[in-house]
């Protein structure tokens, strides 16, 4: 048995690999991002709530329970400017990432070639492999991580197919502004391509506005918008994710979906209404306690010796740590988690070329206060070059 050949490039996840080590060394784990707290018990609830007075057993519709794509369409109706017809343009998938993955092999051909930001989320380069198209790769670069306008346009030919882009983005923490998302679309439109929009981040945001690629002129028509409740309402584990998208696309999307997963768990999508009914206090409150977070783990990293890149949004933070070491970052890494107790995820994996990252450490402020805290006192141990 072998692991078939578009898949043997890319290995064991590092999120895996990471979360093994720290687990084996007992440390404290600011590599995966995700909450170490529970999500919302108005939430909880209300998937509960779905159990207790039945229906929720069988399989609800493929492309999700109708309030789920209702409540979506009218929060997004007011994000996205325009009316969303919750039957023809809201599809719920598994989480985000089964939401990438349906996209890619619904609208792209095998042979098409798909642009990649880097880094970039590690199912990216994946879902594209499995689509059997091509990645055309353009890098961010430290210390401000803005998108080379030049470099975007060469990745871009007749045979682009589409650009998948992340903002707020993950793991620079880069918000791209408007300059940025009107070259991307701009480009777009000249070379026809379909822009497959990951938002996960979308309300963790501090100051800079998060701009939405499908609201700029000529591109609502050619993008898939992408979310989902897990990074928003502290609930990666529920895996409810959503594509909102006009109707010719769509059909790409669940063309795929249906046989991916065929639908979510009925239960978790009844809590999803309820998360997308929040008042806005709730996601005015989330940014205010990530901000606090992101502060206290800055003030720290940088106190301790790290070079840190301040992010404007999502929950992850690249920090320098030359004055530590010159190895690179998987190798300082894993030293990090079996000599100081701390783990952390080396982003050199987000690239198409591992020594683009190699200077960088990616860690994760989606932890308690006390937490944080205890991850500084450690890495306050280790002794400069």
């Amino acid at each position: 048995m072998s692991v078939s050949s578009r898949l043997q490039p890319f290995g064991v996840t590092i999120f895996a690999e990471m979360t093994a080590l720290a687990q084996a060394h007992d440390a404290i784990n600011l590599g995966q991002g995700f909450p170490d707290w529970d999500g919302p018990d108005f939430v909880k609830q209300a998937a509960a709530e779905s159990m207790r007075k039945g229906g929720s057993d069988q399989y609800p519709p493929m492309p999700g329970i109708p309030p789920l794509r209702q409540a979506i369409a009218d929060r997004y109706s007011a994000k996205l400017g325009r009316e969303i017809d919750p039957d023809t343009e809201v599809t719920v998938t598994c989480g985000c990432t089964e939401g990438l993955f349906a996209s890619l092999v619904g609208l792209v051909d095998p042979g098409d070639e798909v642009v990649i930001i880097n880094p970039y989320y590690d199912s990216y380069p994946v879902g594209v492999a499995m689509a059997g198209a091509v990645p055309r790769h353009v890098v961010l670069r430290p210390p401000d991580f803005r998108l080379d306008v030049d470099e975007l346009a060469a990745a871009f030919s007749d045979r682009t197919k589409a650009i998948l882009l992340n903002t707020p983005h993950n793991p620079s923490g880069r918000v791209f502004d408007r300059a940025e998302m009107e070259a991307v679309a701009d480009l777009c439109i000249e070379h026809d391509v379909i822009a497959i929009c990951d938002e996960v981040y979308e309300e963790i945001t501090f100051g800079p506005e998060h701009i939405r690629l499908a609201t700029l002129p000529g591109m609502e028509e050619r993008t898939v918008t992408l979310s989902s409740v897990g990074k928003t309402y502290s609930l990666t584990g529920w895996k409810v994710g959503w594509a909102i998208a006009p109707h010719h696309l769509t059909a790409g999307v669940r063309a795929a979906h249906q046989y991916m997963t065929f639908t979510t768990p009925t239960p978790v999508q009844h809590g999803a209404v309820a998360a997308l009914e929040a008042p806005e206090t709730f996601y005015d409150e989330l940014r205010e306690s990530y901000r606090a977070k992101r502060d206290l783990l800055a003030d720290g990293l940088t106190s301790v010796g790290f070079d840190v890149h301040i992010p404007d949004g999502t929950y992850f933070m690249l920090a320098g740590y030359s004055r530590f070491s010159g190895e690179d970052d998987r190798a300082f890494a894993r030293r990090l988690v079996e000599q100081v107790g701390v783990a952390v995820i080396p982003p050199s994996v987000f690239y198409d070329d591992p020594a683009d990252g190699h200077s960088l450490i990616r860690f994760a402020f989606c932890k308690q206060t006390p937490v944080l805290e205890a991850a500084v006192e450690r890495l306050s141990r280790l002794s400069p070059n």
